[in-house]
């Protein structure tokens, strides 16, 4: 099989790479290998390289600057997306794109499903939410959502919230954490993991979400870090209203796994991909 992973430089792009590079034939493109704003230059790249499958990890994902520049949020979330499924269709290849949970406004108390209505409420969400329809357009697709990425691929960056909680109560710092907002945290090489089960096992076509088991405060995240790192933690619990963000934050934006587990396809739950990450963590470190 051959696989064109698009953003492999990112932390998501560079699990997706280390996950089928044990059996598969991977072409690894970060974003100045391949433009995906420029529809010329995806629609010649894929031909050329003639894919099985296409997995994009490529986003914008600086959620508050596209309150401010949309433009570039579009290009990349919503019609470079557009681009790599019409190249998709033309070559017969498999499409893998990743979405978010903050296509959902986060105005309820239980975790969403597929068949929730999404309910974007910024610029960043509404890019993400078009880009799922744009890729649905590649006659075989898969639209995979993912949250509060975690953990790190062999030789891979480590970014996000999460990262910041470890190093601080690593450090000893205090650790300031939102207590209103509930989440499904995700190790990335679980997401990973997950992705090449969908494609090898040739699940049906569509959208899912592909997350750890679960779900839990940022808060209930710091504790359980903590308790796992074998620290006294320093967290103070803040509200999403404490802080000055430009785009809105959905609250309760925990996501229901169910579909993939019914077809396979079942990912372990939070507390355990944490545990799991931190252990590698700490043997990189000793």
């Amino acid at each position: 099989m051959k696989v064109l992973v698009v953003g492999a430089s990112g932390h998501l792009g560079a699990a997706i790479r280390h996950e089928f590079e044990r059996d598969s034939l991977v072409v690894a493109v970060d974003h100045r290998g391949l433009d995906i704003t420029d529809d010329a230059s995806v629609r010649a790249r894929v031909a050329a390289e003639a894919p099985d499958v296409i997995v994009n990890c490529a986003a914008y994902n600086f959620v508050d600057d596209a309150e401010d520049h949309p433009v570039d949020a579009l290009n990349v979330n919503a019609f470079g997306v557009r681009a790599l499924a019409f190249a998709a269709g033309e070559s017969g290849a498999t499409l893998v794109h990743y979405s978010t949970d903050f296509v959902f406004d986060g105005r309820t108390d239980r975790p969403y499903t597929e068949l929730d209505r999404p309910n974007p409420q910024s610029v960043y969400a509404g890019s993400k939410l078009l880009g799922e329809w744009f890729a649905a357009d590649a006659p075989r697709h898969y639209v995979l959502r993912v949250e509060s990425l975690f953990g790190r691929a062999p030789n891979g960056p480590q970014r996000g919230s999460a990262t910041a909680i470890f190093e601080r109560l690593r450090s000893g710092a205090e650790v300031r954490v939102f207590v209103d907002r509930t989440v499904s945290p995700t190790h990335v090489m679980d997401a990973a993991a997950a992705t090449r089960a969908v494609v090898e096992r040739t699940l049906p076509f569509g959208l899912y979400h592909c997350v750890n088991s679960g779900y839990c405060t940022w808060w209930e995240f710091a504790v359980e870090a903590a308790r796992l790192i074998g620290r006294e933690p320093r967290i103070v619990p803040i509200s999403v209203a404490d802080v000055a963000l430009r785009a809105t934050r959905p609250k309760f934006c925990a996501l229901a796994n169910e579909k993939l587990a019914r077809l396979g396809v079942a990912l372990p739950d939070w507390r355990d991909a944490l545990r799991r990450s931190l252990d590698v963590q700490h043997a990189e470190d000793t």
